[in-house]
């Protein structure tokens, strides 16, 4: 009896353990890459979306026509940066797309140029609304060495605005994967956001489309940055 009560009480707390981190929407950034103690995590605005002619959209001329532009707007459960409490934020981006056919298709929305950020990025996330569409939204970033990679970010089945976030998967080796820093060159930004893709349904890929954005936010570990020296020798030469 005693064994069976404490299998019951192990398989509980493995249960709660399990729920506490089960969550697939918002990764942790705290364990992401955490091969040290020593993290310094700080979330940071990327874009905000408040520049026009800041971001481009593009679709192949065979599939459709598209167009983008700023509106008045915000999510009402958006919580600013700390620290960016009375920084401008007052507009989103919105996308149009005018589908020819359905067919098997994706279109783009991409910086005017690639946004670096500082440190190392645990996760990136983005308001997005996506009209209750089962299109796919993956997120294109550039690493150290400027090799381009695509995370895949969610479903945009959903109505109304939510918060979609994406872990970035920290190197293996320091060779392979995303690289965000090496020792060879330590004063490059490591990670630089180049925009977005969103590969279409082709069942609900036809008339009209509208997707919105806001807010581009990072999680990041700056522990290198802030804890160099002042008079370190720059390796920039």
């Amino acid at each position: 009896m005693k064994k069976l009560i404490s299998v019951i009480f192990t398989l509980a707390a493995a249960s709660i353990a399990f729920a506490q981190n089960s969550s697939l929407s918002d990764p942790d950034p705290t364990i992401i890459g955490a091969d040290s103690a020593k993290q310094a995590l700080r979330e940071i605005s990327v874009d905000k979306f408040e520049i026009e002619g800041s971001w481009n959209a593009s679709i192949s001329p065979d599939f459709g026509v598209i167009s983008s532009r700023l509106f008045d707007g915000s999510p009402a459960m958006k919580e600013p940066v700390k620290g960016e409490e009375e920084a401008e934020d007052s507009k989103v981006l919105g996308v149009k797309v005018e589908f020819f056919r359905r067919g098997v298709n994706s279109f783009f929305v991409r910086s005017a140029r690639p946004i670096p950020i500082e440190g190392v990025t645990k996760t990136v996330s983005v308001w997005v609304a996506g009209r209750n569409m089962g299109h796919s939204l993956y997120l294109l970033v550039q690493d150290y060495f400027g090799n381009n990679f695509e995370l895949y970010m969610g479903n945009l089945a959903f109505s109304g605005w939510r918060k979609m976030t994406v872990a970035i998967p920290p190197t293996p080796d320091g060779e392979h994967g995303i690289i965000q820093q090496s020792a060879y060159n330590g004063i490059r930004p490591g990670l630089r956001i180049l925009g977005f893709r969103i590969d279409c349904d082709p069942a609900l890929a036809r008339g009209q489309y509208y997707v919105y954005f806001d807010a581009l936010n990072a999680v990041t570990d700056l522990y290198d940055v802030e804890n160099r020296d002042e008079d370190d020798i720059m390796d920039d030469w």
